[in-house]
């Protein structure tokens, strides 16, 4: 008869992920629009974060 072979949960796992701090987790940062000769500031609209790449998550690099 063959032994039955139990495994025990492993006491370490892996840390959670780090939050982008540029972005705060959305993955969205505010760019700001500008227009005309003078180049002036008009608004902000939504860019993908380029330090997360829009994953929310830092990268370990």
């Amino acid at each position: 008869m063959a032994t039955k072979r139990t495994t025990k949960p492993s006491k370490n796992t892996p840390p959670a992920p780090a939050v982008c701090s540029p972005c705060d987790g959305s993955g969205m940062v505010a760019a700001t629009v500008r227009v005309g000769r003078k180049r002036r500031p008009v608004g902000q609209q939504d860019g993908l974060c380029l330090n997360c790449l829009g994953s929310g998550l830092a990268s370990d690099a």
